[in-house]
């Protein structure tokens, strides 16, 4: 009796496991979804190894971003479809396919390009495979420039510099500023058209060495700080704002001086006459 149940109770097992295995078969798991990054301008190809694509007979890609087909293999009839017009013709020209392989290419990348791509494989049964593509823009130099605002500031000290690290017009990206190996400070942005600028103080006799670093997660540009070039005591620009001020205040009075005279001239000739 004992050893019906064992019975009963494998063939159940069995059963169970191969439910789960079609269910599996058929629908590809659902959280799996690869993650692959890409700089712009580089070439990306998206592939799965499956067994099934040699016996598939169509093989269907998808920009699931835009909700979109884009290829369509029909490998009994040896034929190939691309749809590289869609969205304004976004891909045109730069998509290329494996028939053999059902491997998508994608040549030249935009930022645009990122999103979740689809393959879906129908033979004696039907799999999906998802692909996330990030395409990150190239990264700029960093510019270091001096923090003039800092100088009309009653906290601002005659002994230190203040110093800007800013970038603009990059998605997807942080910047560090380091002293030596150890990170000081840091700030991220993901949207486009802003100004990422992060601020430092240092003490002009200071020799050690800093570098602001622009990075995003496959690339990084540094730039480094030379005290030297970049400040100036704050004391010498006031000087210098001072120079400027009374050298306009001098260049007005002579021209409110100028108008007077003419003024007086004309008056002068009008009770002649």
């Amino acid at each position: 009796m004992h050893h019906k149940t064992s019975c009963v109770t494998m063939l159940l097992m069995a059963v169970l496991l191969s439910l789960c295995f079609c269910y599996t078969g058929v629908f590809g798991d659902p959280d799996e979804v690869k993650s692959v990054s890409v700089m712009e301008g580089h070439s990306v190809t998206l592939h799965k190894n499956d067994t099934q694509l040699k016996s598939a007979h169509l093989i269907r890609w998808t920009f699931v971003s835009q909700e979109s087909p884009i290829v369509r293999i029909n490998k009994e009839a040896n034929k190939v479809l691309i749809f590289d017009d869609i969205h304004d013709g976004r891909f045109r020209d730069r998509l290329q396919v494996d028939v053999q392989t059902g491997s998508l290419t994608i040549t030249n990348t935009k930022t645009e390009d990122s999103g979740l791509y689809e393959i879906t494989i129908s033979g004696k049964q039907q799999i999906s495979y998802r692909f996330n593509i990030n395409v990150y823009a190239h990264l700029p130099v960093p510019v270091i420039s001096s923090d003039f605002s800092q100088c009309s500031s009653s906290s601002s000290s005659v002994s230190n510099c203040s110093v800007l690290c800013s970038v603009l017009n990059v998605p997807h990206v942080s910047l560090s500023w380091y002293k030596g190996k150890s990170l000081l400070s840091n700030i991220s942005v993901s949207d486009l058209n802003i100004r990422l600028s992060l601020p430092l103080e240092v003490e002009y006799q200071d020799t050690n060495t800093y570098r602001c670093v622009i990075n995003n997660p496959i690339a990084n540009h540094p730039q480094h700080l030379n005290i030297n070039h970049v400040c100036q005591p704050c004391s010498g620009l006031t000087f210098i704002h001072k120079v400027v001020m009374c050298c306009a205040a001098v260049a007005s009075l002579k021209i409110v001086t100028v108008l007077l005279i003419i003024c007086v001239c004309r008056k002068h000739r009008v009770n002649e006459r």
